[in-house]
Formats: structure tokens, sequence, C-alpha cells
């Protein structure tokens, strides 16, 4: 069986952001917290799956990872 990028999700720190997403992405979200839920054997909610996608993705980023390591982000993702 193939498994999903986004493995089980650890417990983190949350702080509250509203976002408005275009109505098919927040579909497929959906549709992924469902495979996600069918695969881990625990049911999610989207907003609960949203910032464990973004940290994969910003970890992910080698150019993002770069100049954070070079500090040439601050720790809010701005530029110096």
């Amino acid at each position: 069986m193939k498994t999903l990028k986004l493995g089980p999700l650890p417990k983190i720190e949350m702080t509250r952001l509203a976002i408005t997403l275009p109505v098919p992405l927040k579909e497929d979200l959906e549709r992924y917290a469902e495979l996600h839920g069918e695969q881990w054997g625990d049911t999610l909610d989207v907003t609960v799956l949203i910032p464990h996608m973004l940290a994969t993705f910003l970890a992910k980023d080698r150019e993002f990872r770069r100049r954070r390591r070079a500090g040439n982000l601050s720790r809010e993702g701005g530029e110096k």
C-alpha cells in the first residue's frame, strides 16, 4: 500500500490564523484529511491537518532552509 507524504501528526503548540481558500482546494484538503484518517487510523479536521502540511512544505524547501541557516530570514519568515 502506498503511503501519503504526510505521516502521523505530532502534538504541537498552536496559534490561530484565519485563511480564505478556493473551494476546490478546500474540497481537496477534506479528501486528503479523509485519506489520512483511513491510513493512520484517526479522524482529522482540515484545520488540524493544514499546519502540518505547511510545516512539511517548509521543511522540504531547500532554498528556504538555506536562507534560514544563513540568517537571511527572520524567525517570522520575512527578509531581513
